[in-house]
């Protein structure tokens, strides 16, 4: 564990990211207090204060945040695309191999990353930002770091590639409760949007919307009737958009509600 960073609060750094579930850009996050789980599909994680990680570019992944003492605080710097290219040709960034499907990962303890956090404080600007005229600086310099403790995410942060093409059925079962576009899951499977609909057809012989309504919904009835969890616990996590949506779907696919389970 890094040591707990203090007077600092939330602080963001680099270009907006989408609220999206699908990570656009590689996310450094430090946590200073609450707490974090998050979900990539395949794995679950937890974050505690004190505690860093990398969440990375072209994964699907969603994160909830438990308040400490109805506080939550934060460090988010975003390495983008464009950021990432100059920062190799500057300094001449040789890659190296990296192999893993985690979206989140965890740095190597460093004690340059709490004093780095801790410099940032001059620099804000009211709402936890910093001043443009130093945002690429800063950058540059946590990036630095977490390359001198962990050159292997060169291979990660400098390989600028887009998605190959990888089996749709194994992707689709590990990540149906993702709650993101046709267009995303082509990309991110390999495939135009032609490709994915025409390849998703001949493997589950159905479309994806009403594939994904399904498949989601089978998981939410044997959660609430064998799991005993409730529907207001469960939808988000099974991709849902809100709890009307998915009370409608649920007694549309069964002809009861979901509350009759539990009874």
């Amino acid at each position: 564990m890094f040591n707990k960073v203090d007077k600092i609060t939330s602080c963001y750094i680099g270009p907006a990211i989408s609220p999206e579930q699908f990570v656009a850009e590689h996310i450094f996050l430090y946590l200073i207090k609450g707490k974090i789980e998050g979900y990539d599909g395949n794995k679950h994680y937890s974050l505690n204060p004190g505690e860093c990680c990398i969440i990375r570019k072209n994964h699907l992944a969603r994160y909830s945040k438990q308040r400490e003492e109805n506080e939550f605080e934060k460090v988010v710097v975003v390495f983008d695309e464009a950021f990432l290219k100059h920062f190799q040709d500057k300094y001449k960034i040789t890659l190296a191999g990296f192999s893993t499907d985690d979206a989140f990962l965890r740095p190597k303890r460093n004690e340059l990353i709490p004093n780095f956090l801790k410099s940032l404080g001059p620099y804000y600007q009211g709402e936890g930002k910093i001043d443009e005229n130093y945002s690429d600086i800063k950058r540059e310099e946590l990036l630095t770091i977490l390359l001198s403790n962990n050159p292997e995410y060169a291979g990660i942060f400098f390989d600028f590639g887009i998605p190959g093409k990888i089996d749709l059925e194994a992707f689709m079962n590990r990540n149906y409760k993702f709650n993101v576009s046709n267009e995303r899951l082509a990309y991110l499977t390999g495939r135009s949007i032609s490709a994915f609909k025409r390849d998703f057809k001949k493997i589950f012989n159905d479309t994806p919307g009403h594939w994904l309504i399904q498949k989601r919904l089978r998981e939410a009835h044997f959660l609430i009737e064998n799991k005993k969890q409730k529907a207001s616990e469960i939808y988000l996590d099974l991709g849902f958009e809100d709890l009307s949506h998915f009370s409608f779907a649920f007694k549309n696919r069964f002809g009861y509600n979901a509350s009759s389970l539990s009874v």
